[in-house]
């Protein structure tokens, strides 16, 4: 089951449990606008390359809708129209004024230069400005992009409609970014953990924890954890991943990460199997990378 099934899924089961009429329930299925385009861009050894770029804008009754843009390889249709609905219904129970969107396009960043990245979040704005805005719909970073990338689409968009900072959120301090936007997805994580420990009577101090994932959510996460006294034991990302049975030093891991960008050949711990990290020995899992990663062939090897 893809992503966006397994949406609708959930969406129909909590649409039966509220008593929604079905008409209400078929009208919030369907998204207010689904955007897709051409990226065509100049490579830095002057050939072109094309990638497709995605906005789905789920729905707008609450507010402008808001959602985050993610560079990655898997980036689809179906990934992108779940996951604006799924910013729709959080925000929703969250209470705030906005509604949900998400965008992406399909490429793999690590295979980009910055120059390009630039070159092809800025081709993606163009082809996007005017149907994104503050009071319409407001991009934020996601998986493979960051504050840089944000300020690329603040850029962009401002030479089409004046300097507009609130176009995008997690975007740089220096251009109307919020302070503690970078850890804030990291430490709601954090906090949803601590509340579910409190409900065992338990606490985040000497507690084990495996984390899926090492970008800006695990990585902050994993930061946090280790500094309320938890002990990260396991940690992996589209590099590798490293196990420690008595707690890796985060800090150490952080910086040899922002060193190197990778996971791989860090001292403080030994190499594992990627694959292995959903089933490894802790207290607390934690995947913090893509998807419809817990399954039943997880659960099958878990059990053996």
């Amino acid at each position: 089951m893809n992503a966006l099934a397994a949406t609708n899924r959930n969406f129909r089961l909590a649409a039966r449990l509220l008593g929604l009429d079905s008409k209400l329930e078929k009208s919030l299925l369907i998204p207010f606008r689904e955007i897709k385009v051409e990226c065509t861009i100049p490579k830095d050894d002057g050939s072109l390359a094309s990638y497709v770029g995605f906005r789905v804008q789920h729905d707008n009754a609450r507010g402008p809708m808001k959602g985050g843009i993610r560079y990655h390889p898997e980036v689809d249709p179906d990934e992108v129209n779940a996951l604006a609905q799924l910013m729709t219904w959080k925000t929703a129970v969250a209470d705030l004024p906005y509604g949900g969107a998400k965008g992406g396009i399909g490429c793999n960043p690590r295979d980009l230069s910055i120059s390009e990245l630039e070159r092809l979040t800025r081709v993606f704005t163009q082809k996007i400005h005017d149907l994104i805005g503050i009071h319409r719909d407001v991009p934020a970073p996601d998986m493979g992009t960051n504050a840089q990338t944000m300020a690329w689409i603040l850029d962009e968009y401002s030479k089409f409609h004046g300097h507009s900072p609130a176009v995008v959120t997690g975007k740089p301090i220096d251009l109307g970014g919020s302070l503690g936007r970078e850890a804030a997805t990291g430490l709601g994580v954090v906090f949803a953990t601590e509340a579910l420990l409190a409900e065992y009577g338990k606490s985040i101090t000497d507690t084990k924890f495996a984390l899926q994932g090492f970008g800006n959510v695990g990585s902050w996460a994993a930061k946090i954890i280790h500094e309320k006294g938890g002990k990260v034991v396991a940690v992996s990302d589209i590099t590798g991943a490293v196990k420690n049975p008595n707690g890796i030093d985060i800090p150490a891991l952080l910086k040899h990460t922002e060193i190197t960008g990778t996971l791989k050949d860090f001292q403080g711990a030994n190499f594992m199997d990627p694959n292995d990290l959903l089933v490894h020995e802790c207290d607390v899992l934690i995947p913090c990378a893509l998807g419809g990663v817990l399954n039943k062939y997880v659960v099958c090897f878990a059990a053996k």
